[in-house]
């Protein structure tokens, strides 16, 4: 094992950071939007069930495979035989996680900005905010260098102790919010919308969307787990810390919901606005609020604590990749893909109005059209890639490895994995089912879905 790469320092710091790099900008800016254009509480049902049967067995599947093989992604990979069809999915998973940060850092700019406009009372439009070329490009780097300050540091002084700070930082905030939204008058509307489902409202379009969601969340195909996985200790329970991160993953979901639906229903907006529900309906909110600019400002602090809990750990997989394979310092790797990483996120900074080619640029692929460059790499990268790579990752489990060596190596630190019986069969016996056909066969379903094979 490399002398570089290190090792967390505890159960309690690797799942704040393992949680960390779930809790972002999915849970508290795209799960509520997302909720609010499928229904509301039918859309939190159907997402809760995806976390359960397809999440956390997925997760076990990664933080296993990392910390079997001590190794990257494509170490882990290229240890246990992979022959280069195989190679494809850790190599996307490094190319999700670089991609990903690029334009995911400028978005977290965003939430810089918006700090600064709450506090000083600013009156801004979302559409003029986001095409100012400066601006977002200026914030961009300002939060690229804000990442270069945890993660040049070692794993257990950088990462973990970040996590250990943010994250309880990060719950108090959303605590905070939640409390002034639900005091609002006619907030109770909201609650019943996000809580109580409707179950007409669930097709089969809620039923992907939702599952997408669960994957862009708990950064599974990201080759994030794997690698955090690669620096857990043998005696730490792979079962335990996945659940953790699951439940935390989905409670600050669930939460950025409270936060956020209470207040657009106390002020009579529309739940459905889409990706910009955070940036323009919610400062809206927060004005009319005594001690809103305040509260505003709390809030969009809460967003970049949370976006970047989860680059630092977008920039550790490429990185790590550069630690061990090409023998670099980690200073210099995480140097290397941060500014990178800056330089191909500048295209998806001036997409949004700034440059017009780049906001009029449109792909179509099997008849889905997408249009800007930030939205494309998000549908390719963000999307796409990320239900490919852990495709990969399953099949290779499943089908290549066989699963008594990840089984083995879960039962390191739970041996009830592979004891306990529950109605005759093994937690073991139902994960290998689960890895073998059931989350192969849905992730293939929802694949074909992003190209609108079953219709809309």
């Amino acid at each position: 094992m490399s002398a570089n790469r290190g090792q967390f320092g505890s159960k309690f710091g690797f799942i704040m950071a393992a949680a960390g790099s779930a809790v972002g900008l999915g849970n508290i800016w795209r799960f509520p939007y997302l909720t609010g254009e499928n229904g509301g509480g039918a859309f939190v049902f159907v997402y809760l069930c995806c976390v359960l049967l397809i999440g956390i067995p997925l997760l076990f599947n990664e933080v296993a495979l990392g910390r079997m093989t001590k190794k990257n992604p494509i170490g882990a990979f290229k240890d246990t035989g992979a022959n280069p069809f195989w190679m494809i999915g850790p190599i996307l998973a490094l190319g999700v996680s670089f991609f990903v940060l690029s334009y995911y850092s400028v978005i977290a700019g965003w939430t810089v900005g918006y700090i600064y406009t709450s506090l000083t009372g600013m009156e801004i439009s979302f559409t003029s905010f986001q095409a100012n070329a400066w601006v977002v490009i200026g914030l961009l780097a300002l939060f690229v260098g804000i990442n270069l300050l945890i993660v040049t540091k070692d794993i257990s002084k950088g990462i973990e102790k970040a996590s250990k700070l943010l994250m309880p930082i990060l719950f108090v905030l959303v605590v905070v919010v939640i409390l002034r939204s639900i005091s609002l008058d006619g907030a109770m509307a909201g609650i019943k919308y996000y809580l109580i489902p409707d179950f007409s409202k669930i097709n089969a379009s809620t039923f992907l969307k939702a599952l997408s969601q669960c994957f862009f969340s708990m950064s599974i195909g990201w080759g994030i787990m794997i690698t955090y996985g690669s620096y857990l200790s043998k005696q730490e329970s792979i079962v335990e810390s996945s659940l953790w991160i699951g439940v935390l993953d989905t409670g600050v979901a669930l939460m950025g919901g409270l936060m956020i639906f209470p207040a657009v229903f106390a002020f009579g907006m529309e739940p459905n606005q889409g990706p910009t529900l955070v940036f323009q309906i919610l400062p809206h909110i927060f004005n009319e609020m005594p001690g809103g600019n305040i509260i505003g400002a709390f809030f969009f602090l809460l967003l970049m604590i949370a976006a970047l809990t989860s680059t630092i750990s977008m920039i550790e997989v490429p990185g790590s990749w550069l630690v061990d394979e090409k023998k670099w310092s980690r200073k210099k790797a995480a140097l290397t893909v941060a500014i990178t990483a800056f330089v191909v996120g500048i295209p998806a900074a001036l997409s949004k109005g700034a440059v017009e080619p780049l906001t009029n640029m449109t792909l179509n692929i099997f008849g889905l059209q997408i249009s800007s460059f930030m939205d494309i790499m998000d549908f390719l990268w963000g999307t796409l890639f990320i239900m490919i790579v852990a495709l990969f990752v399953c099949l290779y489990i499943g089908w290549v490895i066989k699963p008594a060596r990840i089984i083995a190596e879960i039962s390191e630190g739970s041996p009830y994995f592979n004891t306990k019986k529950i109605a005759g069969v093994t937690p073991a016996q139902i994960w290998t089912f689960f890895i073998r056909y059931i989350c192969p066969l849905v992730i293939l379903v929802v694949i074909l879905n992003q190209f609108n094979v079953f219709g809309d």
